[in-house]
């Protein structure tokens, strides 16, 4: 069994300040295949104040700069190819060919259309008699869930390091492996210290200091419309930004005119995708009501 039992903090592995041990089941044996240590709100603010303190300087790297750190980030997630699926398939349930097909690959893709999307983006541009002048936000805390969890991770990582911002990732407890990855990979990459944090913990012990931590000035979280609603109450008092994609099922739209014997049977297999663990999983199929009568049966309701 696998050991994290450490934070990620100010470019060191240091030791939770009174974390607790959570046992990570793999879903297909229900046995602890890794353990973690839940961090608190103590390494919360350790981690706030690293990320505070690198802000002063790395919001003032050039684009240059922070393309030529995407670019070594890129090249050592490559490295960690296997490590990173076999992470995600013990820990979330994918089997191990469509982790390293899919979920490993979409999160180094986020790496690769980020730094291609910051190599063309204007900073600094004339509009009229205007300046528009694009700035860091500033300290920004990653709420992320267990499913996708190097695709939801990479989707905020990749972007904040591009505009200059630094971070505190809190990964699900549930999936948190690839993410002690990640933040090797990071490292060895070169990330300055503080730019990246990492705190495992749950909702209840990092997620809400996080949240309501008036030295954090965004919040961005990907998860459950309940735990959505803690967040956004929690950071109000600070006034924070709050950016988030809660729970829902997005229904799959069938074109009038559509050859159902073709699209119909490989979007429903899509369902079983991650062994059925995605929130764009077609569970609804909205076919044109002209040709409701050559849908098949079985998908009629």
């Amino acid at each position: 069994m696998k050991s994290y039992l450490k934070q990620y903090i100010n470019g060191a592995w240091v030791d939770s300040i009174g974390g607790t041990r959570h046992a990570v089941i793999n879903p297909a044996t229900e046995q602890p295949c890794s353990e973690i240590a839940l961090g608190t709100a103590a390494d919360v603010d350790a981690a706030v104040a690293a990320a505070r303190t690198a802000f002063e300087t790395y919001s003032q790297t050039t684009v240059a700069e922070r393309a030529a750190l995407l670019e070594r980030i890129i090249e050592e997630y490559k490295k960690r190819i296997p490590d990173l699926a076999q992470a995600v398939s013990q820990e979330m349930g994918a089997p191990i060919g469509f982790a390293t097909a899919a979920q490993v690959p979409a999160g180094l893709g986020h790496f690769i259309s980020t730094l291609k999307a910051l190599n063309a983006f204007q900073f600094d541009e004339q509009l009229g008699r205007a300046r528009v002048v694009h700035e860091p936000l500033g300290v920004v805390a990653m709420i992320t869930p267990w499913n996708w969890p190097l695709n939801q991770v990479t989707a905020k990582v990749a972007p904040a390091l591009a505009a200059g911002d630094t971070m505190i990732l809190k990964p699900s407890e549930e999936s948190p492996g690839c993410a002690v990855i990640l933040a090797e990979i990071l490292d060895a990459a070169g990330v300055p210290a503080g730019v990246f944090n990492l705190v495992n913990g749950d909702g209840a012990g990092v997620g809400s200091a996080l949240s309501a931590h008036p030295d954090v000035d965004m919040v961005s979280f990907t998860g459950s419309t309940r735990a959505g609603i803690a967040i956004a109450q929690s950071a109000a008092a600070t006034v924070k930004r709050v950016h988030q994609e809660l729970g829902g099922k997005a229904a799959n739209l069938v074109i009038e005119g559509a050859d159902l014997a073709a699209v119909l049977p490989p979007t429903v297999q899509g369902v079983l995708a991650n062994s059925g663990q995605s929130c764009i999983a077609p569970t609804r199929l909205l076919v044109h009501k002209s040709q409701v009568a050559d849908a098949p049966a079985s998908s009629r309701r």
